[in-house]
């Protein structure tokens, strides 16, 4: 219970924060930019895989071998 007045008032001045935080002159924070070597990674990680399954794959055979 000796908590509690503290309590109070902390919510208290984050409401009142929160609630000046959409004021037309508000600061906005800029979405985090993507970094360019995840494109380049993730196209050169599907070619790789690409190869990999076309070396695995079963070669084709003109034979009815069923």
């Amino acid at each position: 219970m000796e908590l509690l007045p503290l309590a109070m008032i902390q919510s208290t001045r984050a409401d009142r924060r929160e609630a000046f935080s959409a004021l037309p002159n508000a600061p906005v924070v800029q979405p985090p930019r993507r970094r360019a070597h995840a494109v380049r990674t993730r196209l050169l990680t599907a070619q790789l895989l690409e190869r990999a399954a076309a070396a695995v794959a079963p070669k084709p055979s003109c034979s009815a071998a069923h």
